[in-house]
């Protein structure tokens, strides 16, 4: 969108230019978690070099560091010419002499492969997670307008996307502020009634208050992926209500039965933390035994990071680093067999593919139960084939391993 805003005020801006020639670099940056601050820093100090050896002239940053640390980077990297929020993109244009222009809502410069687009529908999050600090670099939540998200819709049809990857910090409270009411149901009909989208893909459901009528709008529309990426944290009850997370493993279990019998054949990805401050062995014996009998499609898991002015943040973070990291394998090697089985059991099957790139002799695509980057990938050889980056493809699957689907185009 900040791209779209430069360039309809005519400065020509590109995003990570392959030449490296720009005079203003915008560096758009990450505080969530420690490993991502870090790359942010590192971005920001190469720049800043830059500048000292008369390189560039400017150096902006922007995005969820800068909205967190802004005093306290200030102070460390005086060399920045000027910091900006989450929330200050029209700041940030007057930076450059640029309006805000209205005209331009709705329509965006994809930074991804054209065919596919992430499309926010909401920004911040009201919820009380002890271990999150997205509230204090977003804000409280905040949808974006439907008619706003079904016209970006169409703008992106226009342009050759086919696939809507929904994302928010919680896309189910989208609508409770402007329409008094869970209306992400409402929402899926709407941008499924847009001609040209063929997948629409669910991200970061909150599995507390999930509003069933979205699994209803998901079964009875084909372009709506049965897929749903659902953050479920933990499979202790006790670790949950320390979590925050208004929720036990009963009714979690209840919840996600209830997405299976709506939605038969759904994948569910979801996130796990280990390591949250207070889980004992028993309590990750627990989390094991959840994923055991979940058999999630997809998981990934994250080390607790101990995250200044959340509420975790006041208790001691008192599992140390290694043993996060022993039980984060421990999860992820249980899933690596999870996987391999239901992956195995796809072989001789043939599924609708989205080819996503070329790579040397063979092309990745993916089914509808995989997000771009996160999830499986489906490989075939391009040998015998061709296939159009962005096409629809009917693949058979011939093998399979943990994490890859191996094919060929069904004759």
């Amino acid at each position: 969108m900040l791209l779209t805003q430069l360039r309809g005020n005519g400065i020509n801006a590109v995003h990570e230019s392959k030449e490296d020639d720009a005079s203003v670099v915008v560096i758009n940056t990450c505080g969530f978690i420690d490993n991502a601050k870090q790359e942010s820093i590192d971005t920001i100090l190469r720049y800043v070099d830059a500048k000292e050896e008369g390189i560039i002239d400017k150096v902006y940053v922007t995005g969820c560091l800068s909205e967190r640390y802004k005093t306290d980077l200030e102070k460390e990297i005086p060399d920045v010419d000027a910091w900006f929020g989450t929330r200050d993109l029209s700041r940030l244009l007057k930076q450059f002499k640029a309006d805000y222009k209205q005209e331009l809502v709705g329509e965006r410069i994809l930074t991804n492969p054209s065919h596919y687009a992430y499309m926010k529908i909401s920004e911040g999050c009201d919820r009380p997670c002890s271990f999150c600090a997205i509230p204090l670099m977003r804000g409280k939540h905040i949808s974006r307008p439907m008619e706003e998200l079904v016209l970006e819709a169409k703008n992106l049809a226009k342009g050759g996307t086919k696939e809507l990857l929904l994302i928010a910090q919680d896309s189910t409270y989208y609508g409770l502020d402007l329409y008094k009411k869970r209306n992400l149901a409402e929402l899926l009909q709407r941008l499924s009634d847009v001609e040209g989208i063929d997948w629409i893909r669910l991200h970061y459901a909150f599995p507390s208050g999930f509003p069933l009528d979205v699994l209803d709008v998901m079964a009875e529309r084909s372009n709506i992926c049965n897929y749903l990426d659902i953050p479920l944290q933990h499979g202790s009850s006790r670790i949950l209500q320390l979590m925050r997370r208004g929720t036990t493993r009963e009714k979690t279990e209840e919840l996600l039965q209830t997405i299976r019998n709506k939605v038969p054949g759904i994948a569910i990805r979801t996130t796990l933390i280990a390591g949250h401050p207070g889980e004992t062995e028993e309590d990750f014996q627990e989390m094991v035994d959840f994923v055991e009998k979940s058999r999630f499609d997809r998981l990934g898991v994250f080390s607790y990071s101990h995250e200044e002015n959340t509420h975790a943040y006041s208790m001691a973070d008192d599992v140390p680093a290694e043993v996060k990291q022993q039980r984060l394998d421990e999860i992820m090697e249980l899933q690596q067999g999870i996987s391999l089985e239901l992956n195995q059991e796809k072989i001789g099957k043939t599924f609708k593919v989205l080819i996503d790139r070329k790579e040397g002799g063979e092309f990745i695509g993916r089914t509808e139960f995989d997000s771009p980057e996160v999830d499986n990938e489906v490989i075939i050889s391009a040998a015998q084939e061709y296939l159009r980056i962005g096409d629809f493809a009917n693949i058979n699957i011939t093998s399979a391993t943990e994490f890859d689907l191996y094919g060929e185009v069904a004759k």
